[in-house]
């Protein structure tokens, strides 16, 4: 398309010249193991959201990447908190990217995976009531009974006290659902970061100062930290860069 912004590899092999889609989903593609992929867009100066969202830092470059990586994943993983405040609605794909996961054997549309730890969720909300695919709540053994959200979602309880992301992960691998690409929020980050679950980390840096006051991409409690080494750096014309970060 025309209209798009060039995306070129600037590490570690620079391309001669920009990517198309084929390129970029084999630079994307996905794992041969269970794999959880965080995707955030930050400010140069770390900032997660522009005037309180995130789509304020986005541009065409990430927005791209955006898509590709949920026309690859298995499930969106996402926070109740991010899902209400971004309203989020039904998870679409294109006619191109819906062809293109029939054709590698996966449904057409990812699962929408939600973690509450209070059911705290409208079933009216357009992520539930109009899923292509019906959503799964993750939540705790002892948060409270939601009969409507069940009737909208799958709802497993998975914890106490806390949600278990890791037996929550656990139950997703046991449907089949292994490739999972995580959109948020901070919290949500911090707590898998602290868990050890994240084994990539896809980072669009916007060029641009968003000032003091804005939150960072992980939030929470203090976690040991650990490597998670560079696999490449793309640069778009507009001067933004998109990190990939993997354990493998």
């Amino acid at each position: 398309m025309n209209d798009r912004t060039p995306i070129s590899v600037l590490w570690p092999e620079p391309s001669p010249t920009p990517l198309d889609d084929d390129t970029l989903t084999t630079l994307y593609r996905r794992a041969d193991r269970p794999h959880l992929r965080m995707n955030f867009v930050t400010s140069v100066d770390g900032a997660v959201s522009l005037d309180g969202y995130s789509a304020g830092l986005s541009g065409e470059p990430d927005k791209r990447v955006f898509g590709l990586l949920r026309m690859l994943c298995d499930v969106l993983l996402v926070a109740a908190g991010t899902l209400r405040h971004e309203g989020y609605r039904a998870v679409r794909l294109d006619d191109r990217r819906r062809a293109w996961r029939r054709a590698h054997g996966l449904a057409e549309y990812p699962t929408l995976v939600v973690v509450s730890g209070t059911l705290d969720l409208d079933p009216a909300q357009a992520a539930f009531a109009d899923a292509p695919v019906r959503p799964v709540v993750l939540t705790r053994d002892d948060a409270p009974a939601a009969p409507d959200l069940a009737a909208v979602a799958d709802v497993v309880r998975c914890g106490s006290g806390r949600v278990d992301l890791a037996a929550g992960l656990a139950e997703l691998h046991r449907r089949r659902l292994d490739q999972v690409l995580c959109e948020g929020g901070p919290l949500l980050f911090g707590a898998l970061t602290a868990a050890d679950l994240v084994d990539e980390v896809c980072l669009s840096v916007a060029p641009l100062l968003a000032g003091a006051g804005a939150g960072r991409i992980t939030a929470g409690g203090p976690s040991p930290a650990r490597q998670l080494p560079l696999r490449h750096v793309l640069h778009a014309d507009d001067g933004t860069l998109l990190l990939r970060y993997a354990r493998h």
